[in-house]
């Protein structure tokens, strides 16, 4: 063992709530959640907090949970990933790709239940979808399969478009596949794409420069790039530009519209890949699950603002309409 992983190990009890080591009488199931975004009660991790008591598992009882954010830094997730690993967690919950591959590489035995990751396959996370082969299982957004549909959506949305900025996390591997994909689609589609991978807030585009070259910008949305959702959207109401986002927070928060899985469904039911995990499940058993509820979100009060017309057609289509 290496000295820093025995001091890791030596000092690892003292991470844990007070009321995990208090019960020695009781099996205390105990959860690492490595996150790349920042600390706080994000919907998410309350919906994940939700599908653990509905398998019952209740923090102070039967449970403890330990909390690792990246805060933004997607180079501190191994660091993170080894805390979590040295204080000997039970499973693994990793919150997109960046941190799913941290955990992945730093331990190969513990078991890793992930969530919002893109192509599981094409990042080297597991060998296929129905047998992953390793300790890693849990859902895949397909968010790559989708940038196709998200561009044709707003192609509806705004018949006149030409040209579409995408803003993405230029350190999550997820996000480049998903560039790949969009570029792919949009000749297909009558429209141009340029890409704007940033990795940090201060590298965020002005809004005349983004202005100048698209018509809408395309959030590819992560817990680091939605660290700076009010950024963003203040950027492209200076710039007067409608935003098309994957899941709906962005579209509540002031964008356009939004097409993707449901975020809270997702992370529900990861909570059942961990029951399975704490019932004698092995991951490598556990076949990779895609979404099973997808959302078209509309907000008219900022189509409004644009002094845009949504096409009544793409309107009935809705699951929500923001007015």
């Amino acid at each position: 063992m290496k000295r820093r992983e025995f001091i890791t190990l030596l000092g690892s009890a003292a991470a844990w709530p007070l009321a995990a080591r208090a019960q020695p009488s009781a099996k205390v199931w105990r959860v690492g959640v490595l996150s790349p975004g920042m600390s706080g009660q994000s919907p998410g991790l309350q919906a994940f907090r939700q599908g653990l008591r509905e398998v019952g598992y209740v923090e102070g009882q039967n449970l403890a949970i330990l909390w690792k954010f990246g805060e933004d830094s997607v180079d501190r997730l191994t660091i993170l990933a080894g805390e979590i690993v040295g204080s000997r967690v039970d499973v693994i919950f990793a919150i997109n790709t960046s941190a799913a591959l941290a955990a992945k590489n730093t331990t190969r035995t513990i078991p890793i239940v992930v969530t919002r990751v893109s192509d599981p396959i094409r990042t080297g996370l597991v060998v296929s979808l129905s047998h992953p082969g390793g300790n890693v299982t849990g859902l895949t957004t397909i968010s790559e399969e989708l940038e196709g549909k998200r561009l044709e959506l707003l192609r509806e949305a705004l018949p006149r478009l030409v040209r579409v900025a995408v803003l993405w996390n230029a350190a999550n591997p997820g996000h480049a596949m998903n560039v790949k994909e969009m570029e792919a689609a949009a000749p297909q589609l009558g429209l141009q794409v340029f890409a704007i991978g940033i990795k940090r807030a201060d590298e965020l585009p002005t809004a005349s420069a983004v202005n100048a070259q698209a018509g809408a910008l395309f959030v590819i949305d992560d817990l680091v790039i939605a660290s700076y959702q009010a950024q963003i959207l203040e950027l492209t109401r200076k710039a007067k530009l409608p935003v098309i986002s994957q899941f709906r927070d962005f579209t509540v928060a002031g964008g356009l519209m939004a097409y993707g899985p449901s975020n809270d469904q997702m992370f529900r039911r990861a909570a059942f890949f961990v029951d399975k995990i704490f019932k004698g499940a092995k991951p490598a058993d556990l076949p990779v699950q895609a979404p099973t509820k997808f959302e078209l979100v509309i907000n008219l009060k900022t189509a409004k603002a644009l002094g845009l017309e949504v096409p009544p057609t793409l309107l009935a289509r809705a699951d929500e309409v923001i007015e």
